[in-house]
């Protein structure tokens, strides 16, 4: 698990510093910029593409979904935060995060802490 250090979760507070979050799923991607016939411009996160599911399973440990689990919870088991339950749902065939937990004794894949961040682009990579 990667501890951010307090100096760097202030510039998290800082307009203008960077759109997301370390934390967030998007604090990697690109941001683009759209300017409209008038000449505004608009800010918009692009496309975040992830690694191929078979490339994620090989930094990841299996989890046996217990009855009543949700993916928060397992954000804040598996890295101590329940906002990170998004990592677990890149590695996972899922389009709503709460498949991820609906079936009991289902057996899910848990990035392992450093291991597939997602975000990154490349050969083989899946639309997320």
């Amino acid at each position: 698990m990667r501890v951010i250090e307090p100096y760097e979760r202030a510039l998290d507070d800082v307009p203008g510093a960077h759109p997301y979050p370390r934390s967030s799923r998007y604090a990697e991607v690109e941001i683009g910029v759209h300017r409209m016939p008038d000449g505004t411009e608009v800010r918009y996160a692009k496309r975040r593409l992830l690694p191929r599911l078979e490339d994620a399973a090989e930094e990841a440990v299996a989890h046996t979904v217990s009855s009543g689990e949700r993916p928060d919870q397992l954000g804040q088991r598996y890295f101590g935060d329940p906002g990170q339950w998004w990592r677990i749902a890149d590695a996972n065939p899922v389009l709503d995060p709460r498949e991820l937990t609906d079936e009991p004794g289902e057996e899910i894949a848990v990035p392992l802490p450093g291991g597939f961040t997602g975000g990154m682009g490349g050969p083989g990579v899946r639309n997320g």
